[in-house]
């Protein structure tokens, strides 16, 4: 099975490793996939850093490092359709390249395209399933391999799996496991279809939607309680980041993380910020929370007790 394989950022190079590795690894006369990873498909280079040096993307490097041949293309047109039909394409694999699959690209394989989703569809369709998943206080993540058709994320499902995380994991941290963790699925999915064309079970239930992220979904309420905080955190937290207001100004909250107290007593205001034991404490409704690392508005990120001290050992937050 001739397999172009689509994606972009980092926590899509395990599963090219996977599907180049299982090429590898198999036996025309013995295994029924018989995989052959024949090109792929990612973004152009960017511009990243200070000096905004032009830069392939992880995937690309991946590509390259492996020897295999790789298009750069933002939008999959007219010249991504006539690369993969020159390359023979069985199968179209795709994990997280950033855009979207259309005619006739999408049937040009004859065995189709299928999509690794870090989700339990049909939650949390659309770009940002792991960071929303973990907004609304969810703690098993999972991973689903669908089928590709037209309408957003709502093809048949191969394969899915779920892992549990601990609150307060944030979003990159999930999804650098879930990179991971999803090859199984993947293969597993690329194994149905070459045993079964046709396989695949359509999704069952509503489905809800992640969209994607803004600067101002990273704006923490000081007024929830510490679980919601913790969460809201953890799904903002690198991308597009947490932040607090000081004084109007904004706090980035690069790193947090939950105290261990007694009974908080009544007086204690939320957002109150207040150093104890030699850490940047911030009280909440129901609790409190470590300001373990911040950046204050034009200045480099620093320890949060460090941070506290220059403002006298006390601040609160909004």
């Amino acid at each position: 099975m001739r397999i172009v394989f689509a994606g972009t950022p980092e926590f899509a190079v395990p599963s090219l490793h996977a599907l180049v590795k299982a090429a590898g690894a198999a036996d025309p006369s013995h295994d029924v996939t018989n995989l052959e990873v024949v090109g792929v498909i990612t973004r152009e280079d960017a511009p990243l850093g200070r000096k905004r040096v032009l830069t392939p993307s992880p995937v690309a490097q991946a590509a390259a490092e492996l020897g295999l041949p790789v298009f750069k293309a933002n939008k999959l047109d007219e010249n991504a359709t006539e690369w993969v039909r020159e390359l023979g394409a069985d199968l179209g694999v795709i994990v997280a390249y950033g855009g979207l699959v259309r005619e006739p690209l999408l049937s040009l394989p004859h065995r189709g395209w299928i999509n690794l989703h870090f989700s339990t569809l049909p939650n949390w369709r659309g770009a940002a399933p792991v960071q929303r998943a973990l907004m609304a206080g969810e703690q098993e993540l999972g991973v689903t391999v669908f089928r590709l058709v037209a309408a957003l994320d709502a093809g048949a499902v191969l394969t899915r799996d779920q892992k549990s995380f601990t609150p307060g994991t944030s979003a990159g941290e999930a999804l650098t496991e879930l990179a991971s963790f999803g090859t199984d699925a993947l293969l597993g999915a690329v194994q149905a279809l070459a045993s079964d064309a046709d396989a695949g079970d359509e999704q069952q239930g509503e489905p809800s939607y992640a969209h994607k992220l803004g600067r101002e979904d990273g704006k923490i309420d000081l007024t929830l309680p510490t679980a919601s905080v913790l969460a809201h955190w953890a799904g903002v937290t690198p991308e597009p980041g947490a932040y607090v207001l000081c004084e109007d100004q904004p706090l980035k909250l690069h790193k947090i993380s939950t105290v261990d107290e007694a009974a908080e007593p009544s007086d204690r205001l939320a957002g109150t910020v207040q150093m104890r034991e030699g850490k940047a404490i911030l009280d909440l409704v129901d609790g409190a929370l470590e300001l373990e690392r911040v950046q204050p508005a034009g200045k480099a990120a620093m320890n949060g007790a460090d941070w506290l001290r220059g403002r006298g050992g006390s601040v609160v937050l909004s």
